[in-house]
């Protein structure tokens, strides 16, 4: 793999009796479309959570950018670069599909009382321009029909996209994204990683959960595939598919 962007070491973590993660070690390439993958309760988004701070690991590290991230909270892994797509999404669904948009962009000058009142042109040049670059972004993801609609009017296809505009519009180096095709129909899932690939060739990163597999076999670099709370093999998509180890897991056989 090329040089890694994340970088995960033996990380552990229980829920009372349930090991849900259990010495788990990767790496993401910066520049990469990373697939993680697994049957349901193999520790997947509980691995993800620790990544972005909402559980900490009873045990091991998580590296971003050569920094450890372990002890930083949620807000000050995103402040990194690093940004979570979650699986549901999380919206304001009464806000407008732009107001969601803005909200999730970093670095408001306007967010400090004092520079609302002393810099009020700037933050102001400022939202111009991030309502600009919003535009853009759902103009690729093809919701910028939608801009002005409260986001409780899209459909679950279109919320997720709308998901992912909001982590794409924050500049991050590193987006994580749990089951971005997940409960919407194969054409649109495809296109969610046809998308993806285009914001890739752009210089970004992606991890990603995904029960699709089939389509994240055509997207994806490499791949981990996580079994009861460990990594049971991972490689090049093709050699996932020519292992039987992998077969075991979807399926108890070979």
């Amino acid at each position: 793999m090329e040089e890694a962007l994340l970088r995960i070491r033996e990380i552990r973590k229980n829920f009372g009796g349930l090991r849900a993660v259990d010495g788990v070690s990767l790496d993401v390439a910066a520049g990469s479309t990373t697939g993680l993958v697994g049957p349901n309760g193999s520790g997947k988004t509980t691995l993800f959570n620790i990544v972005f701070g909402i559980h900490k690991a009873d045990k091991g590290s998580v590296y971003f950018n050569d920094e450890s991230i372990s002890h930083l909270a949620p807000h000050e892994v995103y402040a990194r670069g690093l940004v979570n797509a979650f699986q549901l999404p999380r919206l304001f669904y009464r806000l407008t599909v732009l107001d969601n948009m803005l909200l999730a962009a970093r670095g408001h000058k306007g967010d400090s009382f004092v520079n609302s009142l002393a810099l009020r042109q700037e933050w102001q040049e400022q939202e111009m321009k991030l309502a600009d670059k919003a535009m853009e972004l759902l103009e690729l993801l093809e919701l910028d029909h939608l801009s002005l609609h409260p986001a409780a009017e899209l459909s679950g296809g279109q919320r997720k996209l709308l998901e992912i505009g909001r982590a794409l519009v924050s500049e991050p180096t590193l987006l994580l994204l749990d089951e971005p095709a997940a409960g919407i129909n194969p054409n649109l899932g495809r296109r969610i990683f046809e998308k993806i690939e285009t914001f890739r060739q752009k210089g970004l990163s992606f991890f990603i959960i995904e029960h699709r597999v089939e389509i994240l076999l055509e997207f994806a670099h490499w791949i981990y595939v996580m079994d009861k709370g460990k990594i049971a093999v991972e490689g090049k998509p093709e050699e996932i598919v020519n292992n039987p180890t992998f077969y075991q897991v979807y399926f108890g056989e070979a």
